[in-house]
């Protein structure tokens, strides 16, 4: 079947997982925005640019529209943002689901959260170190070799001629000197290209993302903030991938170009929608035939998903015990078999949506 959404001629699957990976890690948007923070200046923010991908196959491919909603509606927990957890002897808590981006269309909550947020008696995060620039900065320089090569190796070596032409030249195009960036790991480099520059520019600036700003608010009424993972532990997680696997995501991320910004506003407009779980359906049929990498997500999601989920509850059970908790995380993280809200309903607790 001929796509109506051509993201790029030869981009493979696992670049979008890379995309998405940046709503999937939070910590990976503090290293975008540090990444581009080193380039030259930018006087005003760059406007956002970028069409809904799904409007435009809605209208133009309606039969690829309508499987990519079977599927998504096939996906358990796939619709809503905010749920109630509940659990006999303690206070209810609320999950809601974020993204990692400064948009004011996604850091300005739907009434139904703003309300939970409010009421909350605590406020909980993914990783409250985002809060304290100098423990990120510590956590990165802890084990340099998680995100820059420590031998002789550059990024530049293991692309070909016509690859690290394209990465000097997208770097250039960010302001960003290609030779602060020669010994970086592959992934910090994804990090920043998967981003669009207003983005970028935004967060450079001092801008919050949604869920430090749930923070900073929270401290700023004398709430507790709390965080369920360290900075130090998601960024291994992105380091333990193989190094083929995030190699090919920094060439493919490079191929889509200015696509970025289609990509992250469909992100946006299924966002404010609380379709959660039509993200991957609606990505996989964007894709060129035969350029999916299964052993390569496999890996992916078991190792930024599934396994961090159950880390999560883990940590997150003995808070919810005290009541009133809200917990806010990447929304990637709710949806499916696997996902939250599934994995707190195997630890006891009645989980439902709210708003729907």
């Amino acid at each position: 079947m001929k796509r109506v959404i051509a993201i790029a001629d030869r981009a493979a699957s696992v670049s979008l997982k890379l995309l998405v990976a940046l709503n999937v890690l939070f910590f990976l948007s503090f290293l975008a925005a540090l990444l581009f923070a080193a380039g030259k200046a930018h006087a005003e923010i760059p406007t956002c640019t970028g069409a809904d991908m799904l409007s435009a196959l809605q209208k133009n491919d309606p039969a690829t529209y309508r499987k990519i909603e079977a599927e998504a509606a096939a996906t358990p927990n796939g619709k809503g943002l905010l749920w109630k957890l509940e659990k006999p002897g303690e206070k209810p808590s609320f999950l809601f689901g974020t993204m990692h981006m400064t948009d004011p269309r996604v850091t300005t909550l739907p009434p139904d959260a703003q309300k939970a947020y409010d009421a909350a008696g605590t406020i909980v995060i993914e990783t409250t170190d985002v809060l304290d620039k100098q423990k990120m900065m510590v956590a990165m320089l802890k084990e340099p070799d998680l995100m820059m090569f420590t031998d002789s190796t550059t990024l530049a070596s293991l692309l070909s001629p016509d690859d690290a032409a394209a990465m000097n030249a997208a770097l250039d195009a960010r302001g960003i000197p290609p030779a602060t960036v020669a010994k970086m790991k592959p992934w910090m480099l994804s990090a920043m290209m998967a981003l669009p520059a207003c983005e970028l520019a935004r967060q450079s600036g001092g801008a919050p993302v949604l869920d430090v700003r749930l923070a900073e608010g929270a401290k700023a009424s004398g709430k507790p903030v709390e965080g369920l993972e360290t900075a130090e532990s998601q960024l291994r997680a992105m380091a333990s991938l193989p190094l083929a696997f995030h190699m090919k995501g920094l060439v493919d991320t490079l191929k889509l170009g200015d696509k970025i910004n289609d990509i992250n506003e469909t992100m946006i407009v299924l966002y404010q929608r609380g379709d959660t779980g039509m993200f991957w359906p609606l990505f996989r049929a964007a894709m060129p035939e035969g350029t999916d990498d299964p052993a390569g997500y496999a890996a992916f999601e078991e190792t930024m998903i599934t396994s961090r989920n159950k880390v999560m509850v883990e940590h997150a059970e003995p808070i919810l015990a005290r009541g009133n908790v809200f917990m806010a995380v990447g929304a990637l993280h709710l949806p499916g078999p696997e996902g939250l809200v599934e994995d707190f309903r195997k630890a006891g607790y009645t989980v439902t949506p709210v708003g729907l």
